[in-house]
């Protein structure tokens, strides 16, 4: 039965909607000034180091692909990994709204600990940074467990699609996840909606949405054993979506880390391949010979080589040796070609601030201070990337509680999201800036998440340390209180008998 799109907000309208934006930002796009828009599918190859092939004039692009294997240098994995690996999440910070009590906001964050540790997420979470800054944005979908604990899992723009209230970046109205079901070979839908999740299917591998049909065909919804439609009330009331947006301020809908230095990357691909095209056909010096008499083959009539190149032969020539002329022409200079792709490396690392020591390799006799200032750009573009992703996990956070029912956590936007520190400093530095901020009154549990340890670390260490600080056994026996209470009396006593004045 052919599902109905005609009226705004119905489910159907939201698939086709969602699913037409989604299917179409997978294919590059060209603007009205003829600017192409690099696609979801462009950019993961860029990524993963598969650029599109330079064209280079007279030369056959079948051997352009054999070059290209030994060419391709990406470097552009670099850009995105560079801030990847500088982006680590040691745990959440809840405050308690009342300000009555530190343990409730304690428990706050071990049971946000215990959320993140059940979803294997110091592993997933790196994916998500990941997808998010190669592919312009990335999702966290918060579902609701078979225990009834909250399941957090990453999703990719490639098969997810969302779209926000009118007037509102803040508050999603409608979210579609689009795949195909590898066990069927059909295709599915999930849309979500605050009231409602509705569930679809098709037995098409690759559906197409035109935007402007009246009815889905092909489509149905997916009976399911408690709701033979395929609707069901969606318990939580919001669209439990959290979009993880890559340089919005460049783009309102995200925009990759590499996008404004896929140019560059490609003219590093036509200098290397031009580079290859000179190594091959110019790099050896190529000889010639004048006033030979060359023999030829009798089978075939053509031209036998007079000679082998051999470093033990000689080359002699027993007729015509007074009009015989050897020579050699010069080898092509190459340096012009690596000079093209280093100018090309460090206009790519200005732009894309990564440190020129990540691109180029080469540090000899440099200070820590100079390697910290090649850096300051790349720990610039890592702190504004912590505060967009900050919001986005705290926000995960909340819906979680929200799962779990806990509706006093689920609104606590004083929750705030603890980072690894994204500089680079030896334990010395640390424990010397420790020291000096105990000095200062820093406290103490707050001088060892600034040493980098884990918010579990710092509990499991809390406890040790009340250990080991009764375990602690003193240097001498202490007397029993009775007796401390009789001789500390007996030395007063005495004090004061010596300060009376003699009677005579």
């Amino acid at each position: 039965m052919p599902i109905d799109a005609t009226q705004v907000e119905s489910p159907g309208w939201w698939l086709q909607r969602l699913g037409k934006k989604l299917l179409d930002e997978r294919d590059d796009r060209v603007g009205d000034d003829n600017e192409v828009t690099p696609g979801l599918t462009s950019l993961r190859k860029a990524a993963e180091g598969k650029p599109a092939l330079p064209h280079v004039p007279g030369v056959d692009p079948r051997e352009i692909v054999e070059w290209m294997r030994d060419a391709r240098t990406n470097w552009l994995s670099l850009v995105i990994d560079s801030p990847g690996e500088r982006l680590g999440v040691d745990g959440f910070r809840f405050d308690d709204p009342d300000r009555r009590s530190a343990a409730s906001a304690r428990v706050s964050d071990e049971e946000a600990n215990r959320i993140w540790q059940e979803n294997s997420m110091d592993a997933d979470s790196a994916l998500v940074h990941y997808g998010a800054m190669s592919q312009r944005r990335a999702f966290v979908l918060v579902e609701r467990g078979d225990d009834g604990r909250p399941v957090l899992t990453h999703e990719t723009p490639t098969q997810v699609s969302v779209e926000h209230e009118q007037g509102n970046r803040r508050k999603l109205a409608a979210g579609l996840k689009l795949w195909r079901d590898d066990w069927t070979g059909n295709t599915r839908a999930t849309l979500w909606t605050p009231t409602e999740v509705h569930e679809f299917t098709t037995k098409t591998s690759n559906p197409t949405f035109s935007g402007r049909a009246a009815e889905l065909r092909g489509w149905d919804a997916l009976a399911l054993p408690t709701h033979p439609d395929g609707s069901r009330t969606n318990d939580l009331g919001m669209v439990p979506l959290v979009p993880f947006i890559n340089r919005r301020n460049r783009r309102p809908e995200g925009f990759a880390e590499h996008e404004d230095v896929l140019s560059i990357q490609n003219r590093i691909n036509l200098s290397l391949i031009n580079l290859i095209a000179a190594m091959k056909y110019g790099a050896f010096r190529q000889r010639w010979a004048v006033g030979l008499e060359v023999d030829e083959d009798p089978v075939t009539g053509e031209k036998i080589q007079p000679f082998q190149l051999d470093i033990r032969s000689l080359w002699s020539v027993a007729e015509g040796r007074d009009t015989a002329q050897f020579g050699e022409f010069a080898a092509t200079d190459l340096m012009p070609y690596v000079r093209a792709v280093t100018a090309a490396v460090q206009d790519l690392a200005a732009i894309s601030r990564t440190p020129p020591h990540y691109l180029i390799g080469a540090v000899v006799n440099v200070s820590g201070d100079a390697l910290k200032a090649a850096e300051t750009g790349l720990i610039s573009k890592v702190r504004d990337k912590q505060r967009g992703f900050g919001e986005s996990w705290e926000n995960v956070m909340r819906i979680a509680f929200r799962v779990l029912g806990d509706e006093e956590r689920s609104a606590a936007w004083s929750a705030e999201t603890i980072w690894r520190d994204p500089e680079s400093r030896t334990v010395s530095e640390l424990a010397d800036a420790a020291v000096k901020k105990a000095s200062a009154g820093v406290p103490w549990r707050q001088r060892m998440e600034d040493m980098g340890y884990t918010p579990s670390q710092i509990s499991r260490m809390e406890i040790d340390r009340a250990a080991d600080a009764l375990n602690a056994a003193p240097t001498e026996d202490p007397q029993p209180a009775s007796l401390q209470a009789t001789r500390d009396s007996r030395t007063l006593i005495t004090r004061e008998a010596d300060d009376v004045p003699d009677a005579a």
